[in-house]
């Protein structure tokens, strides 16, 4: 359901914002566990009464600025029928574009470097979120310091062995967890904030450009830890689709900004009276009685954070394969009723692997928070340049305006950018290699596939002239009904050629079939087939697919029923060709590049099972495909 067609009652808004709360703001909401907490550590930033509310003030202004004014108020209205997130923000941005060549190529290689960069922080978020939790254990009895690591490996361990159960049933209980985790956020702020109220004087704006103008070098270094605040902030617009704009808007003024403000605040007015208790103010807050609870509480909500992200990992993973980015892998359904829950075995083991990784090499959340501003960073930029192509050009709005609203996000973005590339060498250079790897591989496939395209294009024999050349003493006929995959419209599939050349015959009926993902998030069952008639019980058929649909083959193929094209399940075929890429010296790619992509290409889930096609009745015929 689209997000305009949301239904009104007031039972469902409040189940859609429990939902947003739960799914939309769980990373956003454990920031309070390490945020602060990275803006004092190793005595970057003097502890004096100053500092503090300078400090306090930046995290007000930042999340006024980035959550509220920016994803909130404007991107928010940026939907792709109803759909959010960097994908479909590249779609609309290239969509406006699409008669501008050079400069949609160069906004879909952005785009593309922002998903890949995605897959970076999808990596750190679990890591840093879970290790902040665990960390509290250090609070309530320093001798446990040695176990931190184990336990956060067994958590995660646990975290990602469970994806393949699918969320549906744990899922009601993210809102629910995360609304008391919010409402404990708030609780402890609020207990701090009646023994200090004056630190509630940080609300004015002259307490930060005061900071900043007094201590310039202090203030931009502190900035790389500040922005860990609106960490998550992207998922705002991510789950556009899933929840709707009134409820993420409802959840963030009614729940989320109060809680994680008074839960700040709060850290800011015990660190006024007890600056001691600075190494990690969140803990601290906590009556001793409380920490273990606490502690609990805190991992269940970073489980829940990281969850959130490596389902939108799925989600990215399913959307970049069907615009053509990345490789076909295998993709389960966990739920019968939500299409959208999905896991993806490969991608699953790979997140976590890298997640090991960062946690035995960082080995804290200090040492991981280095790594995690710039991946943040680097997509709030991209989805700010983004957000101005759309408004200018699809929105057609005045140039002054678009420069005027979008240039102040990207000099507020790029600030805190510049803040976190200082700190590359400290471990921001992890997510930027993830990012890279991703990076590389997504637009080899996609220039792989290119040149794939183009050589069986030269190679290939118009459709309409072969048929007609064959009828002319055509072979024999078999009963049923034929479908041939082909990835050109109009073109003879070598499937077809292949099968004439071994069995020399041709069925009664016969489909030649090409798939079309587009642009766009959904495309509803009345654009799904075009059919032409070809003469001699034959037809082109065209499936359109948006990149949020199943490529359901089967399926698509059945509503051709009313329109000439009788298929009974039982006597249809489905023959397709599979390709063996060769690389060769010259042209196309470097050869290392053509051997990465013929590896990918090799390890690819199998069409059939990507496209639905029933395994019992598939003809699969090799070809050799030079690049």
């Amino acid at each position: 359901m689209k997000s305009d067609e949301r239904p009104e009652r007031p039972g469902a808004l409040i189940g859609l914002t429990l939902g947003a709360i739960g799914v939309v703001y769980g990373d956003i909401g454990t920031s309070p566990l390490y945020a602060l907490k990275e803006v004092f550590a190793h005595g970057r930033v003097p502890l004096t009464p100053e500092n503090i509310l300078g400090i306090l003030s930046l995290v007000f202004w930042t999340l006024t600025v980035i959550v509220t004014l920016k994803y909130v108020t404007l991107i928010l209205r940026a939907d792709n029928n109803g759909e959010g997130g960097l994908i479909a923000m590249l779609a609309l941005a290239s969509q406006a574009v699409k008669d501008r060549p050079v400069l949609r190529s160069r906004l879909l290689l952005l785009g593309i470097f922002g998903t890949a960069i995605f897959f970076g922080d999808g990596v750190i978020t679990p890591a840093i979120s879970v290790l902040s939790a665990v960390e509290g254990l250090e609070v309530a009895a320093p001798g446990l310091h040695r176990y931190i690591v184990p336990i956060t490996l067994v958590v995660l361990t646990a975290l990602f062995a469970a994806q393949r159960f699918g969320t549906t049933a744990v899922g009601r209980l993210f809102g629910p967890i995360t609304l008391f985790w919010f409402g404990t956020l708030a609780v402890l702020g609020v207990w701090h904030l009646v023994e200090y109220p004056q630190v509630l004087q940080a609300l004015s704006p002259h307490h930060a450009l005061g900071f900043m103008l007094a201590h310039p070098g202090t203030a931009f270094v502190a900035l790389g830890a500040v922005v860990l605040c609106v960490t998550g902030g992207e998922a705002l617009y991510a789950d556009l689709g899933h929840f709707g704009k009134k409820p993420i808007r409802l959840a963030w003024f009614s729940i989320v900004m109060p809680s994680l403000l008074l839960n700040y605040f709060g850290q800011g007015a015990m660190l006024l009276q007890h600056p001691e208790n600075a190494r990690n103010p969140f803990y601290e807050m906590a009556p001793e009685w409380a920490l273990y609870p606490l502690i609990v509480l805190a991992t269940l909500a970073t489980v829940i954070a990281s969850q959130a992200l490596i389902t939108a990992a799925f989600s990215v993973t399913k959307q970049a394969a069907q615009l053509g980015y990345l490789p076909r892998m295998r993709i389960l359904h966990t739920s019968v009723r939500e299409t959208g829950q999905i896991y993806v075995p490969f991608v699953n083991w790979s997140l976590f692997a890298c997640v090991v990784l960062a946690v035995g090499m960082f080995g804290s959340s200090s040492a991981l928070a280095s790594a995690y501003g710039i991946a943040v960073t680097i997509d709030m930029t991209i989805t700010t340049v983004m957000t101005f192509f759309v408004i200018r050009w699809a929105w057609k709005l005045p140039l002054a305006l678009c420069i005027a609203a979008t240039g102040f996000f990207f000099v507020v973005d790029i600030t805190f950018f510049a803040a976190n590339a200082v700190k590359v060498l400290e471990g921001g250079w992890f997510p930027l290699v993830i990012g890279a790897c991703m990076f590389t591989l997504m637009v080899t496939w996609k220039q792989g596939r290119h040149l794939m395209a183009d050589r069986m294009r030269e190679d290939s024999i118009e459709l309409e002239p072969f048929l007609q050349s064959i009828f002319i003493s055509p072979p024999l006929r078999v009963s049923g009904t034929a479908v041939f995959l082909s990835a050109e419209k109009g073109s003879t599939p070598f499937a077809l050629l292949h099968n004439l050349k071994h069995n020399k015959v041709l069925h009664e009926h016969n489909l030649f079939v090409t798939v079309q993902h587009h642009e766009v998030p959904w495309i509803g069952f009345a654009r799904r087939c075009e059919v032409e008639a070809l003469g001699r019980d034959c037809w082109q058929v065209t499936l359109h697919f948006g990149f949020k649909n199943d490529p359901d083959v089967p399926e698509a193929l059945q509503l051709l029923a009313g329109r000439g094209v009788q298929l009974d399940d039982m006597e249809t075929s489905y023959f397709l060709s599979r390709d063996t890429v060769i690389p060769t010296f010259g042209g196309g790619m470097a050869l290392w590049r053509e051997k990465l992509f013929a590896s990918m290409h090799r390890n690819a889930a199998a069409a059939a099972d990507f496209l639905h096609l029933p395994t019992n009745r598939i003809v699969e015929l090799g070809t050799k495909v030079e690049i």
